[in-house]
């Protein structure tokens, strides 16, 4: 067995847990089984007694680290503040060097997803552009009605129907590498464009560079961005992660742009910890302070420059809003999504019962834990019905699938940043 992370770790960060019981309510996996090893708390019992070689790293403790979202309510909860999300991507490191839970089958899905597509932007896109064409020329129907998908694995026939929309054109196609505001820019910013929101969220791009235009940022968008890593982070895999974090920072000119711009909860979580991941590496340790000083969420650049308050939506909205866990949790950002919904004058905003807990999404949670996902899912929509908004809005590509797989059509998801460049184009289109 290789060393263990845990065991290497700074002790005190093992030691930080007081076993209080504060972080219990906010976790959703201790609130569907009431058993402690399948809450923080237990999970952080778990890796220490890993760490002081009490307890060997076996499966049944692989198990229970797949079996955490890794959603963080329990750092917002936690009065001593402890790093989960170090433990925590500490422990599945180890998990997978170790090879716990190895087979075939998932070696083979590990390498053709976090390996490949998620390390080659370009690939990725192929592969979108493949599954457009499937989608949307007849294909699809074609193959289900008949019948060859019978044939494919129990756990491919199921995840066939929850493919996401793939968009005719990706953030390159919509979003030029250099735009200027119509005025002298008050600021430089880059705009990261996500790998999967790249292909099914892309018009979201173009809101957000439009909604930055508006408020006078010049916006450089790189057409061939890296993935921020942090799929490979949240996965086990540092070292990819690590490659990852190295290849952004060097595509960018940091000390010439003002911010480097996120519009995804998730991403901006991880990309706003490179200086933590290359903690020990000499050459980038430095470059990766700059780079999260740099990051903002978009919310949060928005109020921190002040933005230009917009005209009204074309009609009159009634709308929730659903936090994304690492914007919320991750990077602390809560107030600033509110503020910009508040703010256009005919959207009525509708608060929503249970806002801080986890959709089910969480990465890939919803993929390989389908039962809890399902059941966080099933209450997530049942307290957006509740509401009888025409909207529910939030800030996470993943989180935005889970809840529109389970809402739509009846109610609408959308960003909030994608609210407000609909705001400012019909302000324009009205004068």
């Amino acid at each position: 067995m290789s060393k263990l992370r845990l065991a290497e770790m700074d002790y005190s960060v093992l030691q930080q847990c007081m076993h209080c019981g504060m972080c219990l309510p906010s976790c959703p996996t201790y609130n569907t089984t009431g058993l402690e090893r399948n809450s923080p708390r237990g999970r952080i019992a778990l890796m220490r007694s890993i760490a002081d070689g009490e307890l060997e790293l076996k499966e049944a403790f692989a198990e229970e680290m797949n079996y955490c979202l890794g959603c963080l309510a329990c750092t917002s909860a936690c009065p001593a503040g402890v790093e989960y999300a170090s433990l925590f991507e500490a422990s599945r490191a180890d998990i997978e060097e170790n090879r716990i839970l190895d087979t075939s089958e998932r070696r083979f899905w590990r390498w053709i997803t976090i390996r490949t597509l998620f390390l080659h932007p370009r690939l990725l896109r192929l592969t979108g552009r493949a599954l457009w064409i499937y989608q949307n020329l007849g294909l699809e129907k074609l193959v289900r009605a008949s019948g060859i998908l019978k044939l494919l694995p129990k756990k491919l026939r199921e995840l066939e129907p929850l493919a996401p929309r793939i968009r005719e054109s990706f953030t390159h196609e919509l979003v030029a590498e250099s735009e200027s505001p119509p005025e002298k820019p008050r600021y430089r910013v880059a705009l990261l464009t996500g790998c999967v929101q790249d292909l099914i969220l892309s018009e979201l791009n173009r809101d957000t560079a439009d909604v930055l235009l508006v408020n006078g940022c010049e916006v450089l968008t790189l057409p061939n961005q890296a993935c921020c890593g942090s799929l490979h982070s949240h996965n086990g895999e540092e070292e990819l992660a690590k490659q990852l974090a190295r290849k952004n920072i060097d595509s960018y000119d940091l000390e010439n742009v003002d911010a480097i711009i996120s519009n995804a909860g998730g991403c901006g979580s991880h990309l706003k910890r490179y200086a933590h991941l290359l903690s020990n590496d000499s050459e980038y340790a430095n470059k990766a302070k700059t780079w999260d000083s740099k990051v903002k969420d978009i919310h949060e650049w928005l109020c921190e420059i002040g933005f230009c308050p917009p005209g009204p939506l074309p009609v009159a909205k009634q709308v929730t809003y659903h936090p994304s866990c690492h914007l919320n949790h991750g990077q602390g950002v809560r107030q600033q999504p509110v503020e910009i919904l508040k703010a256009i004058p005919n959207l009525t905003l509708v608060p929503l019962t249970d806002a801080d807990t986890c959709c089910g999404s969480a990465g890939i949670y919803n993929l390989t834990q389908p039962e809890q996902a399902g059941q966080l899912q099933s209450q997530k929509a049942s307290h957006i019905r509740d509401t009888r908004s025409d909207i529910v809005a939030t800030a996470n590509p993943g989180c935005h699938l889970q809840i529109q797989n389970a809402v739509f059509p009846k109610i609408e998801v959308r960003h909030p940043i994608s609210l407000l460049a609909e705001a400012y184009r019909n302000c324009a289109i009205s004068d």
